[in-house]
């Protein structure tokens, strides 16, 4: 993508909305942030917040929340920036080293750095599947869920960063209870006090429809564990909503981050972009909201298409990345460079 197109596209979301903008460090080694710099420089700071994460990248150290790594990567990042702050800190992994010898270095550290201002808030990922109320032993889920709910004591993270779409389980609508021993991310967040950001909420570009069975993804493509079974499923269960909304993917993108935006009310949305004008027909298509008539509808489509996914025994999960560099704000979402 061409540097001066993407800051392009970056002063375009802002000027449609955009209030969050998501980067990393590793994301093009830092290139991601000097772009996102170059657009800083030409908007008051106070309009945007702006979250990156550490972590990914450990330098010579031996572990990446080591102190002096800790302090030199923020600084990195405020330099690419060209800012004095981050609004929101998000450390990528929980690896403190063996036997988290590291963790009360890296809980003062960042206690420092934002005593300091360099850091306002911090931010956690969560685990894929949180399971409340689980002890140290159990399933993996139930561990990971213990782990999380430990180091939340440990960091207190005022955002909490979730991979969601309209493939994956969905929470309960907003202000339902749901039972106490297999709690959802949000309601633990809300719970924590802490917001949540939503990464993914395209499903990789599955549920744009530019995906199809023949597709093939090269060589460490994060979609490239996808099979022609999921890709051919998610088609089909498609085609109602092309039907019903039109057949372009930023008409199926629409449908897809005003799901999203109904479904997890609180949180930030955050999309990447390869173009000015993907954000603006971004923008464009959630100036229209769904009726209620149109929720019930994708909402049973969604469904279909995830019970079809089960039965195919393959749900589209994807290993793990960083989130995409992206953004939103107040149920809107935005972008920064993606860079990998």
């Amino acid at each position: 993508m061409d540097d001066d197109c993407a800051v392009d596209a970056l002063l375009r979301a802002r000027e449609e909305g955009a209030t969050v903008f998501d980067t990393s460090d590793v994301y093009g080694l830092g290139h991601s942030q000097r772009l996102l710099g170059r657009m800083l420089a030409q908007v008051p700071r106070a309009s945007v917040r702006i979250t990156s994460m550490v972590g990914a990248f450990k330098g010579t150290s031996d572990n990446a929340y080591r102190s002096l790594a800790l302090h030199g990567q923020v600084e990195q990042s405020l330099e690419n920036l060209g800012v004095e702050s981050l609004d929101v800190l998000t450390l990528h992994h929980t690896d403190f080293g063996p036997r988290d010898q590291y963790l009360p270095e890296a809980r003062e550290t960042l206690e420092a750095l934002r005593d300091l201002g360099r850091v306002k808030a911090l931010g956690m990922r969560a685990p894929k599947r949180l399971r409340a109320g689980a002890g140290t032993s159990g399933n993996r889920h139930q561990v990971a869920t213990a782990r999380f709910a430990f180091l939340v004591q440990q960091f207190d993270p005022k955002v909490i960063t979730v991979p969601f779409s309209p493939l994956s389980q969905p929470p309960p609508e907003h202000g339902a209870g749901g039972r106490e021993d297999d709690e959802d991310i949000f309601s633990f967040a809300r719970r924590h006090g802490a917001a949540t950001m939503i990464t993914r909420p395209l499903g990789l570009g599955l549920l744009t429809g530019k995906h199809r069975p023949g597709t093939a993804f090269g060589p460490g493509d994060v979609r490239s564990p996808l099979t022609a079974p999921v890709l051919d499923a998610v088609q089909r269960g498609l085609q109602p909503l092309r039907d019903r909304f039109g057949s372009a993917p930023h008409d199926l993108a629409r449908v897809a981050l005003l799901y999203c935006l109904r479904r997890c009310p609180d949180s930030i949305v955050l999309t990447g972009f390869t173009s000015a004008q993907q954000v603006a027909l971004n923008y464009q298509g959630l100036k229209t909201e769904l009726s209620e008539p149109d929720y019930e509808f994708v909402d049973s489509a969604y469904a279909a298409m995830r019970a079809e996914l089960e039965e195919v025994g393959q749900q589209p999960r994807c290993r793990e990345a960083a989130p995409v560099p992206c953004t939103p704000g107040a149920g809107q979402p935005t972008h920064v460079p993606e860079e990998r």
